[in-house]
């Protein structure tokens, strides 16, 4: 590696973060509930039936949050708007309400010269489209177009960089695979439905957004968020490798081919069965609108091992003990951030795709409250050192890399697992909404003040 890791004078250094999981008020002002919001409120869903209806209060304690981001150093903030702020019904009627929330903590952004990036979907579709079918009807697509529109003609004066959406494989696998995720479906026939309105929602959206830009001069970039996942063979027999792939092409290129190669791996066709439909080469030709960059994702990689039981993959995940494990059973391994970074260049960017690293962090344990006003997380400090470093590797290798967002700003309501989970830069006490910078954040400040310098201390 380089003994320098200094980062360009234009690198965006930010922290991310989602709506449902941090601004409580789901059904303030006019707001409409989410599938999060029905799911979270039926028992059984989440660790301790925990909702999201209060989370980190950002909605009414934005500026304290960006004033937060400002005293850290960060030139950039990535968050998601809800679509039922927005539209209350999905479609329709705008609640102007809404519009005005997102449109203030822009504002307050730019005051302290931190520029947006705002997701436009972040797995909080409206209640009353998931009643009408939500991702399994193709009217979605022209639904969320709409929503996307109402947004730009109300921030793209103010906003340069948009997501389509945030990870829809999560989207997919837990909502409609495993069920582990709202709407809690769990069905194979109904996945590769999803996955294709996911993709056909994104790929109109982005056509409405050059039209748009080119009518209305707006300045704005699009492009879309993607978890990756790499995929290593437990060994290197043929029926492990086999198992790789598929694994491989279920996670990380599901999205990816059709976004740029403008098809879908040939291993779908063979995991899902007579679940898999054949698809119209106009949709095709939909999905593979061009974007401007791309958003990636990392957390951790998996080793995969053949089992013919654990449909429909046939492959199970090894532990890997050797190596530090996160708080939510995630290997620590930095090297698979540089590698995979690499096989998106080589393999979708041809060298010159603009790619955000628009996620990466990790849960460990913190306790509830501070301690002497302090919060000490030395594994997450050494966290980011390592992943800092394998991302500034991956630039000196000849990735196209212009920024890097921590996961996440906040302690925050995660998912699932409710407030179990703490993935924060900053902790959250949530008897009391206080705000206490951690030592990982200290941290991830200092490496933003010294443009990357201190990764090689």
């Amino acid at each position: 590696m380089s003994n320098s890791y200094r980062f360009p004078d234009d690198f965006l250094w930010g922290a991310a973060t989602s709506a449902y999981q941090i601004e409580g008020s789901t059904t303030a002002d006019g707001a409409g509930p989410s599938i999060w919001h029905r799911f979270s409120h039926t028992p059984g869903n989440t660790w301790l039936d925990q909702t999201g209806d209060v989370a980190c209060d950002h909605y009414r304690r934005y500026r304290d949050d960006v004033a937060l981001m400002s005293e850290l150093g960060l030139n950039s903030y990535r968050f998601s708007i809800a679509w039922g702020r927005i539209f209350p019904q999905g479609t329709g009627v705008v609640n102007k309400k809404g519009i005005d929330f997102y449109s203030r903590l822009v504002d307050a952004l730019l005051e302290k010269g931190i520029k947006p990036n705002a997701t436009l979907y972040h797995w909080d579709l409206p209640e009353a489209l998931d009643d009408r079918g939500g991702w399994l009807n193709r009217d979605i697509a022209e639904w969320f177009c709409d929503y996307a529109v109402t947004m730009f003609d109300a921030l793209g004066d103010r906003i340069e960089m948009w997501s389509t959406l945030n990870e829809p494989w999560v989207v997919t696998d837990g909502g409609y695979v495993s069920g582990v995720l709202a709407p809690g479906h769990s069905n194979l026939f109904e996945a590769p439905i999803a996955t294709h309105n996911l993709l056909r929602a994104h790929g109109t959206v982005v056509e409405r957004f050059r039209s748009t830009k080119a009518a209305k001069k707006l300045r704005g970039k699009i492009g879309i968020v993607v978890n990756l996942e790499p995929k290593y063979p437990a060994s290197e027999s043929a029926e492990d490798l086999d198992a790789t792939r598929r694994a491989d092409a279920y996670v990380n290129r599901q999205y990816l081919d059709p976004i740029f190669l403008g098809k879908y791996p040939v291993e779908l066709a063979q995991l899902f069965g007579e679940a898999w439909p054949e698809w119209p080469d106009e949709d095709m030709r939909l999905i593979k609108q061009p974007i401007d960059f791309l958003g990636v994702n990392y957390y951790t990689r998996r080793v995969e091992q053949y089992h013919p039981d654990y449909l429909p993959l046939r492959t199970k995940h090894v532990p890997q003990p050797q190596h530090i494990q996160t708080d939510t059973n995630w290997e620590v391994f930095p090297e698979a951030l540089t590698r995979v970074l690499l096989w998106v260049n080589e393999r979708y960017g041809g060298g010159k795709l603009p790619i955000y690293i628009t996620e990466n962090g990790a849960a460990f344990y913190d306790p509830p409250h501070t301690i002497d006003g302090r919060v000490e997380d030395p594994l997450r400090v050494e966290y980011y050192r390592q992943h800092l470093r394998a991302a500034h590797e991956a630039m000196s290798k000849g990735v196209n890399l212009r920024g890097y967002y921590a996961w996440s700003l906040l302690d925050n309501y995660e998912w699932a697992h409710g407030y179990s989970k703490r993935f924060g830069i900053v902790h959250v006490d949530y008897s009391t909404q206080q705000r206490t910078i951690k030592s990982s954040g200290r941290y991830y400040s200092s490496v933003i003040r010294s443009k990357g310098e201190i990764l090689s201390k």
